[in-house]
């Protein structure tokens, strides 16, 4: 997958693959984009376990500085068939300075355009339709794919299909260990609420 270079108001951002020397960097941009580090240690897990795919990390760069991050890593759908592999696109993370220049949106699109070039019938990520919606994102109900938690409304669980995508790839999404060991699966309640 080639480097991608877009101009926003007047902020040049160029998305590639995360190398090593990224990962503090990344740390960072994570943990300054949801206020705690818990994701951003899921994300040190995330590159060290099974559900890891190389070259399917990537990274915003803008004035040689990190500003965005996002992931694809390795789940499943627990279909009648069998289990089917498919990719999950979390987290998506763009440094709090740098919001509203599209950073976040580059990322995705370059990240669907990596998942095109793979062998994976499906991406699905939990997050908000207004924002997945229009980058091609749909909600997964829509084709029997269930939420892994009850705590992730069913609009929040999207798909977006792959040319290896068949119809009887229906049943529960799964997430990889990590997701579940960081608690990062859906929404908990606030405390007092």
């Amino acid at each position: 997958m080639e480097d991608t270079t877009a101009q926003a108001a007047g902020l040049v951002v160029t998305i590639r693959p995360e190398d090593s020397q990224d990962h503090a960097a990344v740390h960072g941009v994570v943990g300054q984009a949801f206020g705690s580090d818990v994701v951003a240690e899921l994300v040190n897990v995330l590159r060290s376990s099974t559900a890891y795919v190389p070259g399917l990390s990537f990274v915003a760069e803008a004035g040689g500085a990190v500003v965005g991050h996002v992931m694809l890593t390795r789940s499943w759908v627990d279909a009648q068939r069998r289990l089917v592999r498919v990719l999950v696109l979390s987290p998506l993370s763009v440094a709090p300075g740098y919001h509203h220049f599209g950073i976040g949106s580059a990322l995705v699109r370059h990240a669907l355009a990596a998942a095109a070039e793979s062998d994976y019938p499906m991406v699905l990520l939990e997050g908000d339709p207004a924002f997945y919606g229009p980058l091609g994102f749909e909600p997964a109900a829509a084709h029997g794919i269930t939420p892994p938690s009850v705590r992730i409304p069913p609009a929040a669980c999207q798909v977006v299909l792959g040319t290896t995508y068949e119809p009887w790839m229906r049943g529960a999404l799964v997430y990889a260990d990590p997701f579940w060991a960081f608690d990062c699966v859906g929404l908990r309640e606030e405390p007092g609420a």
